[in-house]
């Protein structure tokens, strides 16, 4: 009886921010892989485990989780001022297919760590000791990011006393700089604000007419108040992601705001885009206790914000929606800019499921039109295993 042998493809395994994914370089890939299409996907969803009627991913590198079902291909960058270009894809868990439309704001944290060890860096451009700072070219979404990453010895430094809430251990600080995050989306024609209003009536059968903030920064993100849909912004996970009804309203709500941006022609699209545009809720500053069983203060927070992730409340934060956050809250008038208080404001600090998260964002309006130079925070990364993934050929 014959079998078709395993191939084996040089992989890493890493943590960044809150999410895991695996990491490939371009070259390293199959040939018929290193070409964006249905040989990639295929190769992708089986590395990862999908599609997974038990929703499990056993057979495969995936979590289970939308923070678990990532993937990652980087090669060197042949754009001018950029040191490595990074493509990010969304694995679904239970259906065949991968979500190309976005970023993964948290395994852009650890992007720069293996594109150095990876050799995909000049190594005139990395210190010995010191802080290296990797120009990354995020491909999905055609923007910059700078990674600052730790350098110790000549090699990447992992460990440190940087606290990130949602993930257990500490470890070193990268900090992240997402340059001109406004996400310029087909259909949306570049605007932060594709509705060209700050605040907008969204009308969604069966729920109502919610006011909402869409915006394109980071990643499309609908905000809506979490009083306007009868929740509090102290939720955790099982509050939501247990109650079918309300994970299917906030579909509904993702999809009307979806074709509201421009995102989407026809409501039908919405299923095969997944990973864009987020829908989140916000509130104002209250005390909760975390998921970890960390209470958190009001006085320690600007606002509450939760967010959905692949069609389930998020364990933390996406970084990308993150950004998102930082963005709006900088712009007055903003539902999260209202719900953080009001005013002008360069940083602000927000309550999520597992904790807290500082994000800082540079605003400027001319001529009427807002503009973000650049959002900041610090997230941390690290290799979890590396070696070879195999995959029946």
């Amino acid at each position: 009886m014959t079998h078709k042998p395993q191939i084996k493809i040089p992989a890493t395994y890493m943590r960044g921010g809150t999410s895991k994914g695996v990491f490939f370089r371009l070259q390293d890939l199959p040939e018929a892989a290193q070409r964006p299409g249905a040989a990639r996907d295929q190769l992708l969803l089986r590395v990862i485990g999908s599609p997974d009627p038990y929703g499990k991913q056993i057979d495969g590198m995936g979590g289970a989780t939308s923070s678990t079902s990532k993937t990652v291909i980087l090669s060197r960058s042949e754009r001018p001022d950029h040191d490595v270009d990074y493509l990010f894809g969304q694995v679904s868990i239970d259906q065949a297919f991968i979500d190309w439309s976005g970023n993964c704001g948290n395994l852009s944290a650890a992007v720069g760590a293996f594109a150095i060890s990876g050799g995909l860096v000049d190594p005139a451009r990395v210190p010995r000791d010191g802080v290296a700072m990797v120009r990354v070219w995020q491909a999905n979404i055609g923007k910059t990011i700078i990674a600052h990453i730790p350098m110790t010895n000549g090699e990447v430094q992992e460990t440190g006393d940087f606290e990130l809430d949602g993930v257990t251990f500490p470890a070193a600080e990268v900090q992240l700089e997402f340059m001109d995050p406004a996400a310029e989306e087909e259909g949306a024609g570049g605007a932060m604000f594709p509705t060209g209003q700050l605040v907008d009536d969204l009308d969604v059968p069966g729920v109502g007419t919610l006011k909402a903030t869409m915006i394109n920064a980071g990643i499309p993100t609908i905000f809506i108040n979490a009083d306007a849909i009868g929740y509090t912004g102290t939720e955790l996970q099982d509050a939501i992601n247990g109650d079918a009804q309300a994970l299917a309203m906030f579909e509904t709500i993702r999809a009307h705001g979806a074709l509201r941006m421009g995102l989407i022609k026809d409501l039908g699209e919405a299923a095969m885009r997944q990973h864009t545009p987020k829908v989140a809720f916000v509130a104002p500053p209250a005390a909760y206790v975390a998921s970890s069983g960390k209470p958190v203060a009001a006085g320690d927070i600007d606002l509450l914000v939760r967010a959905l992730s692949m069609g389930k409340l998020h364990h933390a934060m996406m970084g990308t929606a993150a950004v998102a956050i930082g963005t709006a809250a900088a712009i007055p008038g903003t539902l999260v800019n209202l719900a953080a208080g009001g005013g002008e404001r360069n940083a602000v600090r927000f309550g999520h499921p597992s904790g807290t998260l500082r994000v800082g964002a540079e605003a400027v309006q001319q001529n009427g039109e807002w503009s973000v130079t650049k959002a900041v925070m610090s997230r941390s990364a690290r290799v979890l295993m590396e070696g070879w993934v195999r995959v029946p050929a």
